[in-house]
């Protein structure tokens, strides 16, 4: 993991380097408002937010332990350590932490890395499909006369393309996955075997994943619990923007108009490096707020910052308090959980594809 960080380490650094030595004529930015904007933070939307996250890590929690139901029972209540810790661990050490919770929760509850994995995998695919389907309905009720409306209209058609895409797919897979994993093994596998294999492997995951709910009653209740988890995600980039009183763009920012602001943050998180995607997540969600809200850029980076602490930061005190709890060390377990799923790969590739 450690060379992997390094390597990322390099080239975004390199690459920041590079855009701000292009851009440093171009650049204007009145350091002395954007603390203004942070001094003026009504905190009490910030707090809100905070909760509504915190909130969301339980119901995680929750349609974690349905999930595994099937197989065996499990109360959600000693699943809440694993995905503090978890989560924290990609805070800190981005992206390449991301199998630390299957990790976690399969050590603790004594189950295959295996099985949690297709836990973890499908999980994802229900929160792809949530998050498009509350951008795709918020965008559908926009009233005409908002700014860019053309634009997030045009982006909730695609969103909702995207969502029947997800249903489709998924459907093909519970029914022959086997198949569907076979096919884009052939055809990715001229570009690239590593990445051809990955995916196939990805594809049985989720595959595996889908048949653990066995029951109209599981898959129901995982989707609600996906909906309502992400109209509270949702909420909290609403509560966020509307702790800046000051700046009108923000503090009148309704539930529909923030849907691109969460998008762009969605998209900003997907390669998160460890500390240096801090950054490149706030800039990412500034430049949505300047583009699409008419934010002033500094206003706009303040927000930012407050974001990414808000939605993604805030679970690092709770994190490190159950990690304590439970003798874990942070940096270690990341680097087992990656081994661990090395070695779990390697088995599934050395396996014939069903």
């Amino acid at each position: 993991m450690k060379r992997r960080s390094g390597v990322l380490w390099a080239v975004l650094i390199a690459v920041l380097a590079v855009i701000v030595f292009v851009y440093r004529d171009r650049i204007h930015f009145d350091w002395k408002n954007f603390g203004e904007q942070l001094r003026h933070i009504q905190g009490g939307h910030a707090v809100a937010g905070i909760a509504l996250i915190y909130a969301t890590y339980w119901l995680r929690s929750v349609r974690w332990s349905v999930m595994v139901e099937p197989t065996k029972k499990v109360k959600a209540s000693a699943l809440i350590g694993p995905q503090f810790i978890g989560f924290t661990a990609v805070a800190l050490f981005g992206r390449l932490a991301d199998l630390t919770r299957p990790y976690l929760v399969a050590r603790k509850i004594g189950l295959p890395l295996s099985s949690q994995v297709a836990v973890y995998t499908l999980e994802r695919m229900f929160d792809l499909g949530a998050a498009a389907v509350i951008f795709s309905t918020a965008l559908a009720f926009m009233p005409k006369n908002m700014p860019h409306q053309q634009v997030f209209m045009r982006a909730g058609l695609w969103s909702l393309a995207f969502t029947l895409f997800i249903a489709l797919f998924a459907i093909a897979v519970r029914v022959a996955g086997g198949v569907v994993a076979g096919f884009a093994k052939a055809v990715l596998n001229p570009l690239s075997e590593n990445a051809a294999q990955s995916i196939a492997d990805k594809i049985i995951g989720f595959r595996e994943g889908l048949n653990a709910l066995k029951s109209w009653r599981e898959l129901i209740v995982v989707t609600v619990i996906s909906l309502l988890m992400w109209g509270m995600i949702a909420s909290a980039y609403v509560q966020t923007a509307h702790a800046f009183v000051q700046t009108p763009e923000l503090a009148n920012l309704s539930f529909s108009r923030a849907m691109l602001l969460m998008a762009a943050s969605i998209g900003g998180s997907l390669l998160q490096l460890p500390i240096v995607g801090w950054f490149t997540q706030i800039a990412v969600t500034a430049a949505a707020m300047h583009t699409f809200y008419g934010a002033p850029i500094e206003a706009a980076t303040a927000c930012g910052a407050l974001l990414l602490v808000v939605t993604f930061l805030c679970i690092i005190p709770a994190g490190l308090i159950f990690a304590q709890v439970e003798q874990v060390s942070l940096s270690r377990i990341a680097a087992e959980s990656e081994e661990a799923g090395k070695e779990a790969d390697a088995v599934q590739d050395a396996s014939p594809m069903p």
